[in-house]
């Protein structure tokens, strides 16, 4: 095993579950489970001691439920956290990253998708597949149609700075904040622009530095508060 595997902690409030996530991510060459716990306040605790860099966070738990230990421990900054729940509701995912969750699971994931997602978070990537995207947009930006942009036949807008808060971006870094806000991952941004993705991954850390925003989650809700990217434009 790695001297930098990545270090994660389970919490579910069924033991069967816990031992089966914990058994499949140990199978991993860089990843190692240091602790679990049944439920959120004991979550937290564990989190608190161990350090982990991932927490796999179930949401219907006792004491504490999942949303509640993911908003402490995002405060705390103790771990990054992935939502992991059977019941595919929009209010379950739309609390969990207002809470600051990175990501978000459904418990039947695949195992190789499972290690590759605990991967993505514990190296400083958001989770957030773009079918996810649209419905995080539908629902935390429903009061923020109509933006300072225009639309565009891609779906992005012109670039624009009624928005105070994007007046630290450049206008690369704008079409750029643009495209992740329509949910592409690097490689299509790349694409879209005809630049290496090298240089899309520049730009997307500079925007995420100079708008202090925490992952590409924050920065697709931005990008539509702001009306960088407007709500039902196509794809």
């Amino acid at each position: 095993m790695s001297d930098e595997a990545l270090r994660v902690v389970v919490v579910d409030d069924q033991r069967l579950v816990r031992s089966g996530f914990a058994m499949m991510l140990g199978a991993e060459d860089d990843i190692v489970v240091v602790g679990e716990a049944a439920n959120g306040a004991e979550g937290v605790d564990v989190v608190r001691r161990e350090r982990p860099d991932v927490v796999l966070m179930d949401v219907q738990m006792p004491v504490l439920d999942g949303i509640a230990a993911t908003g402490t421990i995002v405060q705390e900054d103790l771990a990054k956290v992935i939502i992991l729940t059977t019941f595919d509701r929009d209010d379950y995912l739309f609390d969990a990253l207002q809470n600051g969750a990175s990501g978000f699971l459904l418990k039947n994931t695949d195992p190789d998708d499972l290690a590759d997602a605990v991967r993505a978070v514990g190296h400083g990537h958001a989770l957030l597949a773009p079918e996810v995207t649209r419905r995080v947009i539908a629902a935390m930006t429903a009061e923020a149609s109509g933006g300072a942009g225009v639309a565009t036949p891609g779906g992005t807008t012109a670039p624009s700075r009624d928005d105070a808060r994007l007046a630290p971006l450049t206008a690369r870094e704008l079409e750029v904040l643009s495209l992740v806000g329509r949910g592409l991952s690097n490689a299509e941004i790349a694409r879209e622009l005809f630049v290496g993705e090298a240089t899309v991954k520049t730009h997307v850390s500079s925007c995420l530095s100079k708008l202090h925003l925490r992952d590409r989650v924050q920065a697709v809700v931005l990008a539509y508060e702001t009306g960088l990217v407007v709500r039902g434009a196509p794809d």
